[in-house]
């Protein structure tokens, strides 16, 4: 029954029309301070953080040790599916660097490289230039990004379904280094509840997590819980190293195991997840 009241209020929120220009909301709000509420076919605001949890493709696996925030509004497209609007500070999707363990650490420059390249890679390497980070990236249009809040609430199907691009970044790889691409994605499609991959994973169960309402039915907060997904594909590295890209993705994609295909990649998003109605955050402006 509760999680009945809890869908009948969030398909509320959409159905709420956005009237005027949002700035500064307040109180329970006050969270949703990017979302574009003057965007007057918004009808919901969202707030995710996510604090726990991990990306693992091929064979490397990076926990999430810097919290992720993926935040906007929500608008029904030309099918009535919910998809994302852009956050008002441009960043629906927080870009932020997370260490991926071991680096490249132990690794020289293969012996079939022409001599002059393996010296240069090998002197980086004994300089220190080891470490590396991964950020996770929309890509394509913010549109692209899916939110199904009645799947979200019953554990089924995908509850957001997130068209990423992976940036591989250190002084090496160079700041063009990227797994997936905005004509080729890495979509993921999280659900909160069982997933079905093929071998060799096996299912893993998510969870929506606690569910608590506010200001009558107005804000949904849920913590707690976990977004999951098994099944997605990974394509190889591209564009490492810059000029000398031709060299360095194949190291790139040997280290990590790239390209690596749907049952070998898990990803994991914990923590917590707000949706507001658009006019409820307005009426909350100082």
């Amino acid at each position: 029954m509760k999680r009945l009241i809890l869908a009948a209020a969030m398909i509320a929120a959409l159905l709420v029309p956005a009237q005027a220009l949002a700035s500064n909301p307040t109180g329970k709000f006050a969270q949703f301070d990017q979302c574009p509420t003057g965007n007057p076919e918004v009808i919901a605001c969202i707030y995710s953080e996510s604090s726990g949890g991990y990306f693992e493709m091929g064979a490397k696996k990076v926990p999430l040790e810097h919290p992720v925030i993926l935040q906007g509004g929500l608008k029904f497209n030309e099918v009535f599916d919910t998809v994302m609007v852009a956050a008002e500070n441009g960043e629906t999707l927080s870009r932020t660097p997370q260490p991926v363990p071991g680096g490249l650490l132990g690794v020289v420059a293969p012996t079939w490289w022409p001599g002059w390249l393996q010296s240069w890679f090998n002197e980086q390497i004994n300089n220190g230039f080891t470490g590396v980070t991964a950020t996770v990236e929309i890509a394509g249009p913010v549109s692209g990004v899916q939110i199904n809040a009645l799947n979200l609430l019953f554990e089924e199907g995908t509850a957001i379904s997130l068209p990423t691009k992976i940036k591989l970044s250190n002084p090496i790889l160079g700041s063009n280094c990227y797994i997936g691409s905005n004509s080729n994605p890495v979509t993921i499609n999280f659900t909160s509840g069982e997933t079905s991959p093929p071998p060799p994973n096996e299912p893993i169960h998510g969870s929506v997590g606690t569910p608590e309402i506010y200001e009558g039915g107005q804000l949904i907060t849920l913590t707690g819980g976990a977004l999951v997904n098994n099944s997605f594909a990974a394509p190889g590295a591209h564009g490492c190293g810059g000029l000398f890209s031709l060299f360095i993705d194949p190291l790139v994609n040997s280290i990590i195991g790239l390209p690596s295909p749907a049952g070998t990649n898990t990803a994991i998003l914990e923590g917590v997840l707000k949706q507001g109605e658009a006019a409820a955050v307005r009426a909350s402006e100082e």
